[in-house]
């Protein structure tokens, strides 16, 4: 089961509030367990390229099962790889800040990116949303 979208909607909604909160004008992606966009959200004002980083960076935490900060990891420790990896998952891949899966229990059914603000306020605007989702935070 992926996330409905009811519930993307509402975890954008909670995005929106925190960057507008901080300052931020930023873009949320949502995707679901395959990485397919659900909600693609983009503040006035938010970066332009930021409609384009929210869902490579969401749709690669979903694929890779890992949160973008242990994806960030990986992409230093295999450069090479992560050069190739677009090619071979057919969509752009991309680790960085502000990006976490999201899981009912041990399945993971969609993932969250934001990405125009500062990293540590990506950071905090994706942990809003998928706390407003009432799911366990994965780790």
């Amino acid at each position: 089961m992926s996330i409905t979208s009811k519930e993307a909607r509402t975890a954008s909604a909670h995005v929106r509030e925190r960057a507008a909160e901080l300052g931020a004008r930023v873009t949320v992606a949502i995707v679901d367990g395959g990485g397919h966009l659900q909600i693609l959200d983009r503040m006035d004002g938010a970066p332009p390229l930021s409609a384009r980083i929210a869902p490579a960076k969401a749709s690669s935490v979903a694929l890779f099962h890992r949160d973008g900060g242990e994806l960030v990891r990986l992409q230093q420790a295999w450069p090479a790889l992560f050069a190739q990896m677009d090619q071979v998952a057919g969509t752009p891949i991309m680790a960085g800040a502000g990006s976490r899966l999201i899981r009912r229990g041990d399945a993971v059914v969609g993932a969250i990116a934001v990405s125009g603000g500062m990293p540590e306020q990506d950071d905090e605007c994706a942990a809003v949303g998928l706390a407003s989702l009432s799911l366990p935070v994965s780790t």
